[in-house]
């Protein structure tokens, strides 16, 4: 019988802590993530195949716990998603079966993400994005691609004060690190 290796899947920012008085800055860790692309007479079936109804609101996402695992999928444009989901999920596993045209991106291994928490969160974050973030514009379940810095990111609000920020692998140090100067100046 052969020996078999299998590949765990790091975060790039593994071990590593930040945050200041008010923020707490910790890597997210592992999950599944697919880039998803369905015209708008599909949203529907390809939905009901993860086990959720797609966001179909700019802005905005829903959660959904399946009997496998919890699925997220976030609204990114007029026929985009980023879904995620836990670390062994086979997102598009579940898309194979279905008729209607569709493009699902595993990316898992592109992107990663850091978890802000805390009442001074959205302080950090308006550090370094030029969106308007505050509560009667940006409420618990939106989400937006924007800019981080000089990385493109994605936010979603996850609670009243914690956010899940996705960006890419390559760009995790230098996001990482802006938060951890930022939030020595809160």
């Amino acid at each position: 019988m052969a020996n078999t290796n299998q590949a765990l899947r790091k975060s790039p920012l593994e071990g590593r802590l930040g945050g200041g008085a008010g923020v707490t800055i910790t890597p997210a860790d592992p999950m599944s993530r697919m880039s998803l692309r369905v015209k708008d007479k599909d949203v529907k079936t390809v939905g009901k195949a993860l086990g959720l109804a797609l966001p179909t609101k700019p802005k905005t996402s829903v959660v959904s716990s399946g009997k496998d695992a919890q699925v997220s999928a976030l609204w990114i444009g007029p026929d985009e998603w980023l879904v995620l989901s836990g670390v062994d999920a086979d997102l598009s596993g579940a898309l194979g079966k279905i008729k209607p045209v569709h493009s699902a991106v595993d990316i898992s291994q592109r992107n990663t993400a850091v978890l802000l928490e805390g009442p001074k969160a959205l302080d950090l974050l308006q550090a370094g994005c030029p969106q308007n973030l505050n509560d009667d514009v940006f409420p618990i379940g939106a989400c937006s691609r924007t800019i981080f810095g000089k990385a493109e990111v994605v936010i979603w609000r996850t609670d009243a004060q914690s956010y899940h920020i996705e960006c890419w692998r390559s760009f995790s140090d230098y996001v990482f690190k802006f938060m951890v100067q930022a939030a020595k100046g809160l």
